[in-house]
């Protein structure tokens, strides 16, 4: 039974909660137990007896599963078994009978697994530091795997180095261990993580990294509940904080171990008020109270707004970004970015403050000059009238179009308001226009997810000839940001591609699986009107970022790109998220990816370079890591990915 209905929840996996379970081979009897008495949505089972032993076996004997295929119906065990494979196996160790049983088993456990079509099996952690050849076995079955997903298990352990014994030899961080486990494998797709969450937890910073890898599970043991005032079982508000998180990244939850709690005989008033007991029957799963606590954490989270169930299908999605010169958009792009009032209201909000100080006092009823470039369907146009009419300032609006399709819809926007004395429609590229007069303001949404990528620069370039001397644009001014990720999800979907373009490539994203490792920094920044002598729209720029060092070592896929505008004066837009534009929706981050990941240790640098680069047709980006060590230049001549002009 799913933890609960919750708006924006509905296709989550983190609905879903799961039970550990000891070796049984009575699945149907186990099954039933476990979702109809306890109200789980799934076991993690074993499948082998545990105390099989290849090399033990007699010839021809019959392998040791714990039940035929044919106990549970193919939907049954694709839905409700994970398979859990025998935890004694060590393919590292020196005993080389011990090693060649445990990779005789692995492979015969995944193979069953396999032919029973269950949604995952979880791997035993690694027993030691070195796991190259557990690796390399594991490599080997995911060659042939369909469907099925492996979970490495892993504990959820970063502790401090001053802490450490000189000689002690438990992992420092458990990160690590993943980490040298996935490059082994090539980070491989259907390779994911079951985080073993034990009663302590490492600083905010280490947590972060793991919600941009590929984490399937967390397993949380009952030994890591503590006690609340009437003898039930609760997490400590950081583990509560992580519980959210993991129900925030569609990660499911597992609940493991021996009932660690009395939990005290019910009578009817304790379960009504104890979380929500269903009327439950006399009969009671052990770790029952476990589950409820969980649910309870899961219904006290706040819906998703509508605006974000609206961008669900578009979370971690790559997309290429808008060709804006090359292409015309179409109608439904336009209502997209037109439902964004957000957006329209700080538009609103600059055009007139430059109104204001644009027009004194004492010539109120002069007609100052607008131009709307780039006017699309009439939304700029909309918010500049209504800015005069808010100010009392007179306009004269010429809206600059070069998409013919647009241009119609903006003839009837025009006639149906009654404009035809105010707004004049240009039906023109704009760097093409010849303006019969000068403009007062000049006023553009030409602005990509990283600021100048739709070729903002260049087409206000083209239109500043039609600006007075001292006249305002509107943006005045805009800057790009770029931040280091993990980004594991977005890694393994454009490496799916196999090929270099598509790591050479930029693409726009509704981020959500990812880590966000430093602070954001400033690339590019553009003024408008610029009427430089030597003017150039070629950029560089060399960026230096600090990992803060308790986040522990960490894994670099690629860069989050972002912008911030100044409209007007103190009137800001834009997506850097430390400053972003609250409830606007009409630009997704962009990412940079890089074709091999970087591994950032904690107090080394992470040296970055960006290009802009212009040439006589097109624009495009370059970039590369100069440090901890070097890649390669991506995107070199714009052979993969550009903006044509």
């Amino acid at each position: 039974m799913p933890l609960g209905e919750k708006a924006g929840f509905e296709k989550s996996q983190s609905r879903y909660c799961g039970v550990e379970t000891e070796f049984n081979d009575d699945f149907p009897q186990l099954l039933n137990f476990n979702l109809s008495t306890g109200s789980f949505d799934f076991v993690v089972a074993p499948l082998m007896n545990p105390t099989y032993r290849p090399s033990l076996l007699e010839k021809d004997g019959v392998l040791p599963f714990a039940a035929s295929d044919l106990v549970l119906s193919p939907s049954q065990w694709s839905s409700h078994v994970v398979g859990k494979i025998s935890s004694w196996i060590d393919l590292d160790s020196e005993d080389e009978a011990l090693r060649m049983d445990s990779e005789t088993t692995l492979k015969q456990e995944i193979a069953w697994a396999n032919h029973l079509s269950v949604q995952a099996c979880i791997l035993p952690p690694p027993k030691g530091a070195s796991c190259a050849n557990y690796a390399r076995c594991v490599n080997q079955i995911l060659q042939g795997l369909n469907n099925m997903q492996l979970w490495l298990r892993i504990p959820l352990v970063k502790t401090d180095e001053d802490a450490m014994d000189a000689n002690s030899t438990s992992f420092i961080d458990s990160w690590e261990l993943w980490n040298s486990f996935r490059l082994l494998c090539e980070h491989h797709g259907q390779l994911s993580i079951a985080l073993d969450i034990l009663s302590s937890l490492p600083s905010v910073n280490s947590l972060g990294r793991w919600f941009g890898e590929t984490v399937a599970a967390a397993i949380i043991n009952t030994d890591s509940f503590l006690t609340n005032g009437r003898g039930y079982p609760c997490l400590s508000k950081r583990h509560q904080k992580l519980i959210t998180g993991f129900f925030n990244h569609s990660i499911q939850i597992v609940i493991s171990g021996k009932p660690a709690h009395s939990i005290p005989r019910p009578s009817s008033d304790l379960a009504a008020n104890n979380f929500d007991n269903n009327g439950e029957s006399p009969q009671r799963h052990p770790l029952r109270p476990y589950l409820d606590y969980v649910g309870f954490l899961f219904q006290r989270m706040d819906s998703l707004p509508e605006q974000e169930r609206f961008e669900l299908g578009y979370r971690d999605f790559l997309q290429s970004p808008l060709q804006p010169l090359m292409d015309n958009l179409e109608a439904q792009t336009y209502e997209t970015f037109e439902r964004d009032s957000m957006k329209y209201i700080q538009y609103q909000r600059a055009i007139s403050k430059a109104l204001l100080d644009r027009v004194p006092d004492d010539k109120a009823s002069a007609t100052t000059v607008l131009m709307v470039v780039g006017a699309g369907r009439g939304p700029l146009v909309r918010a500049s009238l209504q800015a005069a009419e808010e100010t009392g300032c007179k306009l004269k609006i010429y809206a600059v179009e070069k998409n013919p399709n647009a241009v119609v819809t903006l003839h009837s926007l025009v006639k149906l308001e009654g404009w035809e004395d105010i707004v004049t429609i240009i039906s023109c590229d704009m760097r093409f226009w010849d303006a019969p007069e000068k403009a007062d303001i000049l006023v553009s949404e030409l602005l990509g997810s990283f600021g100048d990528n739709e070729l903002s620069p260049e087409r206000l370039d083209g239109a500043q000839r039609f600006l007075k001397q001292d006249g305002i644009s509107i943006p005045s001014s805009y800057t790009s940001f770029i931040q280091p990720l993990t980004a594991a999800k977005l890694y393994n979907d454009v490496k799916s591609h196999k090929d270099l373009v598509h790591f050479e490539t930029a693409y726009v994203v509704k981020m959500h699986n990812i880590a966000r490792l430093t602070p954001s920094q400033p690339v590019f920044t553009f003024t408008h009107p610029d009427y430089s002598n030597k003017k150039s729209n070629q950029r560089y720029k060399r960026l230096q970022f600090e990992i803060p060092s308790d986040t522990g070592s960490a894994m670099v896929h690629g860069f989050a790109g972002y912008f911030d505008a100044e409209l007007y004066k103190d009137v800001h837009l834009g997506i850097e998220p430390s400053m972003a534009t609250p409830n606007m929706f009409s630009w997704f981050a962009i990412f940079f990816p890089l074709r091999t990941p970087v591994c950032v240790k904690p107090g080394s640098p992470l040296e970055v370079h960006f290009w802009r680069c212009c040439g006589s047709s097109k624009v495009w980006y370059e970039w590369c890591v100069a440090s901890p060590n070097s890649s390669a230049i991506h995107n070199s001549n714009g052979r993969s990915y550009w903006v044509g002009l």
